[in-house]
């Protein structure tokens, strides 16, 4: 899993090895054992490849896949792909745990649900979008004035 996340991330950034060991102060040849999983960076490696590829140690380190088995690269820092949903015959899906933790998400909890045609679906917290909202219909309102 480490090995290939650091394969995708370093094409994903379009690096070669020798700009990624030269980046983090090793080796070409250390950082190709990495890639090959013959080998493993410290904690110390690991912090800095994750800054360098914009993501987490934790997200580094996993394998994320969907349902059918395809293989998610690493998500960048504050972004999150937690898993596939099912909609149930009622329209109804589970908001995965780690999700709910991460947003603060509770039983009664209202949310907007938005999207775009060919995009996608966003959920928001209703709060966080009245408040919004609100801020927008203010400035609106001054600006008129």
């Amino acid at each position: 899993m480490l090995s290939e996340n650091l394969i995708v991330l370093r094409n994903l950034k379009g690096l070669s090895q020798e700009q990624v060991a030269e980046k983090i102060g090793i080796s070409r040849q250390a950082y190709a054992k990495w890639e090959k999983g013959t080998s493993i960076p410290d904690v110390e490696k690991c912090m800095a490849l994750a800054d360098l590829y914009g993501t987490t140690i934790d997200s580094l380190v996993r394998e994320n896949s969907t349902d059918s088995g395809l293989k998610l690269p690493p998500a960048p820092k504050g972004k999150y792909i937690w898993c596939t949903v099912t909609i149930n015959d009622r329209g109804q899906i589970v908001i995965p745990k780690e999700a709910r933790d991460v947003f603060d998400l509770k039983s009664g909890d209202r949310l907007v649900v938005m999207g775009a045609e060919g995009e996608g679906i966003l959920l928001q917290k209703a709060e966080v979008f009245e408040e919004m909202l609100r801020k927008i219909m203010s400035a609106a309102g001054k600006a008129g004035e």
